[in-house]
């Protein structure tokens, strides 16, 4: 492996925290969300009520962020495949995992936005960019699409109570779909930033609905391309959980999404001094709904005071347990609990009406 390939990680990767887990062939018809460890990057796993596995990002190549993701889906979560791999963008912390990851366990189906050939930063000069993806694009896949907004991911059902994972963003464009007409967000209030010109503005968002639960997922889409979800009409709703978007970045997470999201709960996969941005902060504090903040780590930075209750951190210290988030959301999707398995942490929430 090329050396910037190589990845030094500060936490043990044997130390994953297997405390307090269910397989998912034990549970029945539950929703199960888990958020990997991946130290700053992205891998989201979630178990369907139909048992069905799709994961969202992979963290970085080198063995760490792919050991620690087959483990959870293998040994915690039960799973032997993953049905579908949906990377929201191709910046490394997100890609760069998954051709590792397919030589662990097989991958069905891949969504992204097309793999390209050259830097999507606007580098075309980047001579190491092909050598990045090149895994990527050889890695072993049954199918793979480019997804696009209002694209559904094919996905069976179980129960009465219905499931869908739906593309709401891709390539800055958003969904045709109307939920709420102009005047409910104030789009005049919050002003645009100078435009993003890296691949973050092209993420893929995802909306996760199960009955009336939703949950919100945007890879690291930026703050201009987050308006355009909302402004001049809202194009996603309101949701329950909302993975805050770009690691807590203030580059992302514009007031004008999470407030018309208006979330019950956010979860931010950080790392030690990555992430948890002051103005993420204060907008994520400042959104009345928001009832609890969840930390992946927490921030080690200067700034500690960007940090949640410490009851909502999975990992406190820089040398961690790689300890991760787990939520699970009821057959008929009216409650749902965030939990921390290594330190004993439950919380149940209420599905708000939409």
């Amino acid at each position: 492996m090329k050396p910037f390939l190589k990845l030094i990680a500060s936490c043990s990767a044997a130390a994953l925290s297997l405390a307090g887990s269910v397989s998912a062939d034990e549970k029945s018809g539950t929703l199960d969300v888990y958020w990997v460890d991946v130290e700053g990057g992205a891998g989201t796993l979630i178990v369907t009520p139909a048992g069905e596995t799709i994961l969202i990002d992979t963290g970085m190549p080198g063995g760490r962020d792919p050991g620690r993701i087959h483990r959870t889906a293998t040994e915690i979560a039960g799973r032997t495949q993953i049905d579908h791999l949906v990377t929201t963008h191709f910046h490394l912390d997100h890609f760069g995992g998954a051709a590792e990851i397919a030589q662990k366990m097989p991958i069905h189906h891949v969504w992204d936005n097309g793999v390209p050939d050259k830097n999507p930063d606007g580098n075309p000069n980047d001579t190491r960019f092909p050598i990045m993806i090149k895994p990527y694009k050889e890695m072993a896949a049954r199918e793979r699409h480019v997804i696009a907004p209002d694209v559904e991911l094919p996905l069976r059902q179980s129960g009465s109570t219905p499931f869908s994972i739906r593309c709401v963003a891709a390539m800055e464009k958003v969904s045709s779909r109307v939920v709420r007409e102009p005047g409910v967000v104030d789009c005049a209030s919050v002003p645009a930033k100078t435009p993003d010109t890296s691949d973050n503005r092209n993420s893929v968002a995802l909306l996760v609905s199960f009955g009336d639960f939703r949950f919100f997922v945007g890879g690291d889409m930026t703050w201009n391309t987050e308006a355009t979800l909302v402004c001049p009409v809202d194009r996603v709703g309101v949701v329950d959980v909302f993975q805050v978007t770009h690691h807590g970045l203030d580059q992302s997470n514009n007031p004008l999404l999470v407030r018309s999201l208006a979330p019950t709960v956010s979860v931010m996969s950080n790392g030690t001094t990555k992430g948890c941005g002051a103005e993420t902060f204060a907008t994520l504090k400042g959104t009345d709904s928001v009832e609890a903040m969840y930390q992946i780590h927490r921030n080690l930075r200067a700034d500690s005071e960007n940090n949640t209750a410490a009851e909502y951190i999975a990992n406190h210290e820089k040398e961690c347990a790689a300890n991760h988030i787990q939520m699970s959301v009821a057959p008929d999707g009216k409650t749902y609990s965030l939990a921390i398995p290594a330190t004993g942490h439950s919380r149940q929430f209420s599905t708000r009406a939409k």
